[in-house]
């Protein structure tokens, strides 16, 4: 589409959506995601007047990634969303002409904003940062959004030999605020910039919070990422904070985080001392994660892109999904703490569909699955003449293995086995989300594993457990009206 052409009506019928009477059972039910064509990043979890809201990388037009909007919905309680119209759109001529990328909303003196990567048509990586206020702060819903005509930031600070500079992450420290920006540089250092943006209009560069050159980062990360996408930052419980940066290393990219502390440098900055990180996510379908820092909890979410052929999107017409909202904290010893939602609970139905069970169990299309083995077990979640879907666990060597081997996935990533180890533990608890296609491993609230597994028609979706483990499991059902 042209850029000068106008946005599509979100309210107009759309005849390149999938037939509803025909639903694609690969497409998630319950998590965030528009009825047809692309989405990406999630963008600025924000809570203005009672409500949650979640906005979107989205192209309105096709299921490929272009032409990027902020798609937007806002919830009650994380799990009933309502679709929005549109939030920002490319603006011809404008400083994000070529796309309306990711960022964050925050109060601005009772006004929520969006800051956002606003791209032209000759950005080669490096964006600008802009601004979206919205239209009527009483409304709860937010419906409609200003853009400033003129970025904030025109682009990255002169003398670092920037070539990538996107995504800002807006937040507050020892009583000032400031802003994160992903980063890489022209000698392949990936890092994350740093400036003061106590006016909102008003930046300023406050140097380099870190990069790849630091031995915990590199250590957590290794040496293939050139660039640093979506930093992202919580505090925790602990008193440390968990610097969350999307990595830009290959196919499939990966997502890692660094627990440490932030620290004044001397310059009127900020740095972090890392003392520990790791993979954020040992999936292979889960990247750009978001997070809302709540007064009580920090919670994520994160984009699950499609890891079937290109031919199978452009016919389900739809492409990506957001995953379930994830609580996130960190442990005494640093490593991330990740458990789901508390809320999610509301999608169970009345009645657990398993416990304990000795024989073989028909699954649903989305269920909540509990699983803990006090020795080693082996759970079967999906059967073929060829192939099955397992999860192995084993307490005393604290291993979690998710076997997908027989379900091929599109790219180079393969579909080898997932292995995740934990601490050892007398019993080792897992918790499983399935949503059509998207499975969301969560092991001993200490690791997540984000996987796309497609199923076919004559597929058997069923439950055996063969060892020493106990399973309880509900259907995900639509929550009942409070």
């Amino acid at each position: 589409m042209s850029p000068a052409a106008p946005a599509p009506d979100p309210a107009a019928p759309d005849p390149a959506a999938p037939d509803p009477a025909v639903p694609d059972p690969a497409a998630p039910r319950f998590r965030v995601r528009p009825p047809a064509h692309w989405i990406n990043d999630p963008n600025g979890p924000f809570r203005w007047r009672g409500r949650h809201h979640l906005f979107y990388q989205y192209n309105p037009d096709a299921p490929v990634h272009a032409n990027v909007h902020w798609g937007h919905v806002s919830s009650p309680d994380l799990v009933r969303w309502e679709h929005h119209p549109i939030a920002l759109a490319p603006t011809p001529g404008g400083p994000d002409e070529a796309g309306c990328w990711s960022g964050c909303v925050v109060d601005d003196g009772g006004v929520p904003t969006a800051v956002y990567t606003g791209v032209d048509h000759a950005h080669t990586g490096l964006g600008t940062i802009c601004l979206a206020r919205a239209a009527d702060p009483a409304d709860d819903r937010l419906l409609s959004w200003r853009p400033r005509p003129a970025p904030v930031v025109p682009g990255p600070p002169p003398g670092l030999d920037v070539v990538m500079f996107r995504d800002p992450f807006v937040f507050r420290h020892a009583g000032r605020r400031w802003a994160l920006v992903g980063a890489g540089h022209a000698d392949g250092t990936p890092s994350v910039l740093l400036y003061h943006c106590d006016e909102l209009t008003d930046w300023r560069f406050a140097g380099v919070l870190l990069d790849g050159h630091d031995p915990v980062a590199a250590a957590a990360f290794g040496d293939k990422a050139d660039g640093w996408e979506c930093p992202q930052l919580f505090g925790t419980s602990g008193g440390d904070h968990v610097l969350v940066v999307s990595l830009w290393d290959g196919t499939p990219r990966s997502t890692g985080y660094l627990t440490g502390r932030l620290e004044a440098d001397g310059q009127g900055g900020l740095g972090l001392l890392a003392r520990t990180g790791g993979r954020l996510d040992h999936g292979r379908d889960f990247y750009a994660p978001a997070v809302r820092q709540d007064s009580d909890r920090a919670l994520m979410w994160g984009w699950s892109w499609e890891a079937r052929d290109g031919a199978a999107v452009l016919a389900a017409g739809w492409a990506g999904t957001l995953t379930a909202p994830r609580v996130v904290d960190a442990h005494p010893d640093g490593a991330l703490r990740v458990v789901p939602a508390p809320e999610l609970e509301l999608l169970r139905a009345a009645r657990p569909f398993v416990t304990r069970p000795g024989r073989a169990v028909p699954l649903p299309p989305a269920y909540d699955l509990t699983m803990t083995a006090r020795g080693a077990a082996t759970v079967t979640l999906l059967r073929a003449a060829d192939r099955t879907l397992t999860v192995r666990l084993d307490p005393d060597t604290g291993t979690v293995v998710l076997d997908r081997s027989g379900w091929p996935r599109a790219g180079a990533a393969g579909s080898a086995p997932v292995t995740v180890r934990v601490p050892p533990a007398p019993r080792l608890s897992v918790r499983l989300l399935a949503d059509g296609s998207l499975l969301e491993l969560f092991v001993a609230d200490r690791a997540t594993v984000t996987e796309r597994v497609y199923a076919r028609p004559d597929d058997v979706p069923e439950l055996t457990v063969e060892g020493d483990a106990e399973v309880s499991g509900w259907e995900q059902v639509p929550p009942r009206r409070g």
